[in-house]
């Protein structure tokens, strides 16, 4: 990721410090469930509440957005979780929240890099907590779990079949032969995309279609029979042709690859709000550059779109992006796309960048909340372009400025704004944890 420089204009940096200060409301400790949670009572009204992280892997991030998700959930009614991950591997939690299926085994869930990002003792928190709140309430009022993203080629095709193998035999070994052009690839996808946009093989796309069209043929049986295995069916089948477009993207270089997923990610989500029903509501945990509105970002400055973008011209005011961010600490993240999960220490923000305006606010933790008319001139005040710090699943401090900073205008990218000044790795189960997986993790190795 690197940066497009928009302005050079040096900010009057004390005076954005003396004004983030004066509209920073203080925080407790999201270890206070209750009283964390409590200062997010005014998106209550929200349809759709997108809660950030600057990084993949910080466990302050995790036990807010937790704090935060069963505040909307106990006294809001929300009852959709929807999460930067794989729907298959969100699938089997799922299952396990709605007290559909028991704890999943070893090897069952998250076991492909990046493990940590989703098995960690944060999540299982929630997972327990939300499986107890399901506990006493009708099957049809329980909270749900699942994945947004787009990677899962192989376990959604198999998913697919899977489920027409027990529903009508005669249509799972149609699909058998579809998704034949694809079987070889499925476990490097990345070399089907190369395979088709770089050495000429026919692509595979009609026949992903055509399985996703001849089970939307017949939606009506299905659904009466049993509408949540068909509709986790036909999400599966969304996958795989949104999975096939996407490593063909890949090569094509530009922003199509990008746009192409986070367009998935928001039609998943509104399909899961429209099987809910009107009154569904549904919180995000996403990376924060995928919750923020890309046009306020170096993101949508250079042709990409984002879930962000996405709900708030679809849910208009009724979409509440808040995003997290953090000055210094410790992060779980890699060196290396597929390397090993390192604990590494996060630099102190740059002097241009929103953190260091943020720390320099005085705040150890707080929230902003731009969107009330008491707060129109900190917008104002705000409306200029600064660096914004991104750390994905990867982190490479020696290449900081270029590989992890963008510009962005904060008031415009948000609704509000999550600040920790110093935060902490998430505490990782399966062959990250030094002393393996504690036997009470329900989703390890």
């Amino acid at each position: 990721m690197g940066i497009e420089t928009r302005t050079g204009d040096a900010r009057d940096n004390k005076a954005l410090h003396h004004l983030l200060h004066r509209v920073a409301e203080p925080l407790p400790n999201p270890s206070n469930a209750e009283a964390f949670g409590e200062f997010f009572d005014r998106f209550g009204d929200a349809r759709v509440v997108l809660l950030g992280e600057c990084t993949h892997g910080t466990s302050e991030f995790y036990r807010a957005r937790s704090a935060i998700t069963r505040r909307l959930i106990e006294r809001h009614g929300f009852s959709i979780v929807a999460v930067e991950a794989d729907w298959p591997d969100a699938a089997r939690i799922d299952e396990y929240v709605r007290h559909r299926a028991p704890r999943p085994r070893r090897g069952d869930v998250f076991a492909r890099f990046p493990t940590w990002m989703w098995r960690n003792l944060e999540v299982l928190e929630f997972a327990d907590w939300l499986k107890g709140h399901n506990a006493s309430r009708a099957e049809e009022d329980r909270a749900s779990f699942h994945g947004l993203d787009v990677y899962s080629l192989d376990e959604s095709m198999h998913a697919v079949i899977a489920y027409l193998d027990k529903a009508d035999p005669a249509a799972a070994e149609r699909a058998r032969r579809r998704y034949g052009c694809l079987e070889p690839w499925a476990e490097e996808p990345a070399a089907y995309g190369h395979a088709v946009m770089r050495a000429g093989m026919d692509s595979c796309e009609d026949v992903a279609v055509a399985q996703l069209r001849a089970m939307l043929d017949e939606r009506l049986g299905r659904m009466r029979e049993d509408g949540e295995s068909w509709f986790d069916a036909v999400q599966n089948a969304r996958i795989v042709v949104a999975a096939e477009r996407y490593y063909r993207a890949m090569y094509r270089g530009g922003v199509d690859s990008w746009n192409l997923r986070d367009r998935h990610m928001f039609g998943t989500l509104e399909a899961l709000l429209a099987h809910r029903g009107d009154h569904a509501r549904a919180v995000v945990w996403a990376h924060n550059s995928h919750i923020g509105n890309a046009a306020a970002t170096a993101m949508g400055w250079r042709g990409e779109f984002n879930i962000g973008e996405l709900c708030h011209m679809a849910h208009g005011d009724e979409a509440v992006a808040i995003g997290f961010g953090t000055d210094r600490g410790h992060v779980a993240a890699a060196s290396d796309w597929g390397g090993d999960m390192e604990i590494k220490s996060v630099r102190p923000a740059r002097p241009d960048s929103w953190e260091h305006a943020f720390r320099h606010a005085g705040q150890a933790r707080s929230l902003t909340d731009w969107r009330g008319p008491a707060h129109r001139y900190l917008a104002e005040a705000l409306r200029g372009p600064m660096l914004e710090r991104a750390i994905g699943v990867v982190y490479r401090p020696e290449t900081e400025l270029l590989s992890h900073y963008f510009e962005a205008v904060m008031c415009e990218q948000f609704d509000a704004f999550v600040w920790f000044e110093e935060t902490t790795p998430v505490s990782p189960l399966g062959k990250e944890h030094p002393h393996g997986a504690p036997e009470i993790w329900p989703f390890g190795l």
